[in-house]
């Protein structure tokens, strides 16, 4: 198919998609011009708001880029899905928030629409697409921000007065927890009022523990999959953690929302803090100083004995832009998502804007263009070598069991739950 003979490794153009309706593309309402819905954030919005622009110079239809705020959001988009007036081209976090919408036919598939031509999936990371799939299918939606991995930030300025360095194994961590309770430092900062930050630690060890197959069942809702033996085992090391003093007395009390986590680590009161890759940038704007002199990073640690690739991610993939079905205008969603979402302006704004993007080929853009590109090529690196990247547990799971597991696991943290109670409480919910 004509259309994506711009996308390169390492600078894709804009050439729009042509040909569309000739190959039977079709469109499924009477034309109004392109709605897309996306999340408010000024900073990706004005991004994004410039691809429309560049979209209409191939594309001479109206085309509307409409915010919304993140609370909210998947309940107003699944409304309107459901009737003849939803976006044409929206956004999501892949997982099971796009499976209704492939289970019902209403997201075009767009390996059908491209045909043989890979270059629209072969423009990104494996593994920053590994969220779009639905059933190990072909993705059914393209990154419009960057990758998010889950990494463990370290204090260096504390790991060298106490003579400890970072560590990557689990017996590592261990010793460096234990080193830091008797030193009076607070060894990890967690925001343990936020259920979904005790998630990382849930999640990153189970990762260590096994391989994602054994995930893909407890998404999938297969029955007993809770009770695979590294689920109650991760749980057994967390209450371990929480006994050693890993995270202090009062981290139930500790919020991220308002920024507490941040402060603790920041500030030289905790030594490390689990969190995804967006940190980095509120510690560059909050915390500057810190940020530039004695912040550290690592993945977390291995666990010896484990079968999960210690190369292995959990985190947000990325984020998508899938096209309705319903669409008036598929052919422009389908040039907006195959062509602009790879095409070299939308990469370096996002670069420039601190994401680090999931195309394929860019090392030499994020040095000369990321705020700081040392971290940038961190991520980037850590994703392009991912095996596998999970997306992040309360995104992948369906809402009911996501509420009971987040609920459970901060019963998990204050230990008024027991690993095999938890597994059997989640069984049922499965």
């Amino acid at each position: 198919m004509a259309g994506l003979a711009g996308i390169g490794a390492a600078g894709m153009g804009a050439a729009p998609l042509t040909g569309c309706s000739a190959l039977g593309l079709g469109t499924g309402r009477e034309a109004r011009g392109l709605d897309v819905w996306t999340l408010t954030d000024p900073v990706q919005n004005k991004i994004q708001r410039a691809a429309l622009a560049r979209l209409r110079r191939s594309h001479p239809v109206p085309a509307k880029l409409t915010p919304f705020p993140n609370t909210g959001y998947t309940q107003k988009l699944r409304i309107a899905m459901g009737t003849s007036d939803g976006p044409d081209v929206f956004w999501s976090w892949g997982g099971e928030s796009l499976r209704p919408y492939h289970d019902a036919g209403l997201v075009v598939d767009l390996a059908d629409r491209f045909g043989k031509d890979t270059r629209w999936r072969d423009a990104f990371l494996p593994a920053a697409l590994q969220a779009a799939r639905v059933d190990d299918r072909e993705p059914l939606g393209l990154p419009v921000r960057g990758m998010q991995p889950v990494i463990l930030f370290c204090n260096q300025t504390l790991f060298d007065e106490h003579d400890l360095r970072p560590p990557r194994t689990w017996d590592e961590l261990l010793d460096v927890v234990d080193a830091f309770v008797d030193a009076d430092v607070l060894p990890v900062s967690l925001a343990g009022a936020e259920s979904w930050c005790e998630l990382m630690w849930f999640e990153c060890i189970t990762g260590r523990l096994t391989g994602a197959g054994a995930l893909r069942k407890i998404f999938a809702g297969e029955r007993g999959s809770w009770r695979h033996p590294a689920i109650e085992e991760a749980l057994d090391r967390i209450q371990n953690l929480v006994r050693r003093g890993a995270f202090g007395r009062a981290f139930g009390s500790v919020s991220y929302g308002s920024g507490g986590a941040s402060a603790l680590f920041a500030k030289g009161r905790a030594a490390m803090h689990l969190m995804g890759s967006w940190e980095y940038s509120n510690l560059r704007n909050d915390h500057t100083r810190f940020t530039e002199e004695g912040l550290s990073w690592v993945s977390f640690p291995e666990i010896p004995g484990g079968t999960g690739d210690p190369r292995a991610l959990v985190g947000n993939n990325t984020n998508y832009l899938s096209i309705n079905a319903r669409s008036s205008d598929i052919d422009a969603g389908l040039d907006l998502v195959g062509t602009q979402l790879a095409a070299r302006p939308f990469i370096d704004a996002l670069i420039k804007a601190g994401d680090v993007p999931a195309a394929v080929g860019i090392e030499d853009r994020l040095s000369d263009l990321a705020p700081d590109p040392d971290f940038a090529l961190h991520v980037y690196r850590i994703v392009s070598e991912a095996p596998d990247f999970t997306l992040s547990w309360d995104q992948a799971m369906l809402p009911a069991v996501k509420e009971a597991m987040l609920s459970s696991l901060q019963q998990i943290f204050l230990e008024e739950l027991s690993p095999r109670q938890f597994v059997d409480a989640m069984e049922v919910i499965q």
